[in-house]
């Protein structure tokens, strides 16, 4: 809502520097009044006619202090309106850099010099602030063009199929409409999976009790049949790890780090291996598979959405969005937890997840 102009604030310091020393040099004469001149006698002959009396220092004094204090007044005046001003000029670079982001300039940055004080560390402060909000932002286009170009592709071949039914009546109607299904179904995991990130990134849960050891069994037990049709072997060890938060986005995670497991598990015969246990205050999720070495370069950019590491083995079935990891690592930072991402000694990669624990 709008407001009324007031005063600015170098004003404001001005007035009050002016005020402190008006007040300063009243008490200063009151001091001298009352301690000097209250001493003097008050006859009109001093001691042999010549001696100063109350009268006349009186008179001589006033209009001395009067000059005084309007100097005094105009000095504060000038002076504070100097030192407010030099004293003012950091928060004004906050300011415009503030304004620019406002209007939409995020890269500017105020890089203020000189000695750690308050207006340093604001500036500081402002400075990380924007640099954030710059990653943010750049990260949230990039999610967003990648995602209309994922959602873009199925929608693409099913007007291509659409097209190729409508110019052709004679082609199988029943291999149309199940890859029709098949494009939709990858549709519509697509969106719900865009729509889960975005749950877990706005960080609003209702929280309970979970213990992950539950959820990596029932994640194993759900992706049994996809490890035995690759031939891997899927352990589960360790013990109890409670913590507290959403027992479905939790669930999703441990899933989705299993899946991602299994399907990168290039070699026959390979190993998934899940393992929990709770350690100090933290509840800790392993999850390990055999596999090709990963460059070192590569790890850190898993988490990222659309991110499908092209040195990864894929299979037509299980495509993915390349939204498996980013899920994980949004549904981590929402529960405050910490996720590591290590390629293995003998290749594939090892994801350590660690959450506050509960007792």
């Amino acid at each position: 809502m709008p407001r009324r102009r007031g005063l600015s604030a170098r004003l404001k310091l001005t007035l009050s520097y002016a005020g402190f020393l008006a007040v300063a040099g009243a008490l200063l004469l009151a001091v001298v009044w009352g301690f000097l001149l209250r001493y003097v006698p008050d006859n009109s002959q001093g001691l042999l006619g010549i001696s100063p009396n109350r009268y006349l220092l009186v008179r001589t004094f006033v209009p001395a202090a009067a000059v005084a204090m309007l100097f005094l007044l105009l000095f504060g005046l000038v002076g504070g309106w100097i030192l407010a001003g030099r004293m003012l000029a950091p928060l004004t670079r906050i300011t415009d850099a503030a304004r620019r982001a406002g209007n939409g300039s995020l890269s500017h940055r105020i890089r203020m010099k000189g000695r750690q004080d308050e207006f340093r560390e604001l500036s500081d402060a402002f400075d990380s602030m924007l640099e954030q909000l710059e990653s943010h932002v750049a990260e949230q286009q990039r999610f967003a063009a990648n995602a209309s170009h994922e959602l873009r592709t199925p929608l693409a071949i099913s007007r291509a199929l659409l097209d190729v039914a409508r110019e052709d009546p004679t082609r199988d109607r029943g291999e149309l409409v199940e890859r029709l299904h098949a494009v939709n179904t990858r549709a519509i995991d697509l969106t719900e999976a865009l729509l889960l990130l975005s749950r877990g990134d706005r960080g609003t849960l209702t929280r309970e009790s979970v213990d992950l050891s539950l959820l990596a069994e029932e994640a194993a037990e759900t992706l049994l049949p996809l490890a035995e049709q690759r031939r891997i072997t899927l352990d589960v060890t360790g013990g109890a790890a409670r913590t507290s938060g959403s027992a479905e986005l939790l669930q999703r995670m441990v899933t989705n780090l299993v899946q991602n497991a299994v399907v990168h598990n290039l070699p026959a015969d390979g190993t998934v291996t899940v393992h929990t246990e709770a350690y100090g205050d933290r509840s800790v999720l392993r999850v390990e598979n055999t596999g090709p070495r990963l460059p070192p370069e590569l790890v850190p950019t898993l988490t990222e959405p659309f991110q499908r590491g092209a040195e990864r083995a894929r299979t037509d079935e299980h495509a993915g969005a390349g939204l498996g990891l980013a899920i994980v690592a949004s549904i981590v930072r929402a529960h405050d937890g910490t996720l590591e991402l290590a390629p293995g000694p003998a290749g594939g990669l090892l994801v350590t997840v660690g959450l506050p624990g509960t007792p």
